[in-house]
């Protein structure tokens, strides 16, 4: 096949057209690394190369717009690719070569996730389905878990508010079933209970 236009689209983006009637819409990154000018011949095999380098930086290209919004992990972004049009071949090569920029790190953003939630009072049980929820590799959950700060304070700060008189036994059940909806393990409530019940206000402040 025989390139017979370059079209530019954008500073960034050009079509390429081919004697055949044939058009692949690329980026000038594309273009550039395979050296394509109007005339060149390319056989079947660059052809498919070229396709499949435009599908990557395309897919590149929206990844990092997408997290322009928000932090996600890898399985995230791969996700994300595809549903929005991008053929998995070129969502997992997207993905890889944000790894390798830095621009997607799934330790990073295990930490983020648990920060974020422990500052929101959650427990650990509560903090782990939202990892697995955000495609979170379970590699980095448990050292993530093991920087969280705070949420045995937090646990006590909740009971502190919601627990007027330490001696009722229906606001003792109502605030441990919300203490566990929120992802503490019922021996986190049974011991944070325990201690906010035979200590002082003072040993919480």
């Amino acid at each position: 096949m025989i390139i017979s236009a370059l079209h530019t689209v954008s500073s960034e983006h050009i079509n390429i057209l081919f004697e055949d009637g044939t058009e692949i819409r690329s980026t000038l990154g594309v273009i550039t690394e395979m050296m394509l000018f109007r005339g060149k011949e390319l056989d079947d095999s660059a052809v498919e190369q070229l396709r499949a380098l435009s599908a990557k930086a395309f897919a590149v290209e929206k990844a990092v717009e997408l997290l322009s919004y928000r932090q996600m992990s890898g399985k995230e972004m791969r996700s994300k690719l595809i549903r929005k049009g991008f053929e998995a071949e070129a969502a997992e090569a997207a993905v890889a070569k944000l790894f390798e920029l830095r621009l997607l790190d799934d330790e990073q953003y295990a930490a983020a996730v648990v920060r974020h939630y422990t500052a929101k009072g959650y427990g650990a049980g509560r903090i782990r389905a939202e990892l697995a929820h955000r495609g979170v590799d379970r590699d980095y959950w448990d050292e993530a878990l093991a920087f969280a700060s705070g949420s045995d304070d937090k646990l006590i700060s909740y009971i502190r508010s919601h627990l007027r008189d330490p001696d009722d036994r229906d606001q003792k059940r109502k605030v441990s079933a919300a203490l566990y909806r929120r992802g503490y393990s019922w021996d986190e409530i049974r011991s944070a209970l325990s201690r906010f019940s035979s200590g002082s206000e003072d040993d919480y402040e």
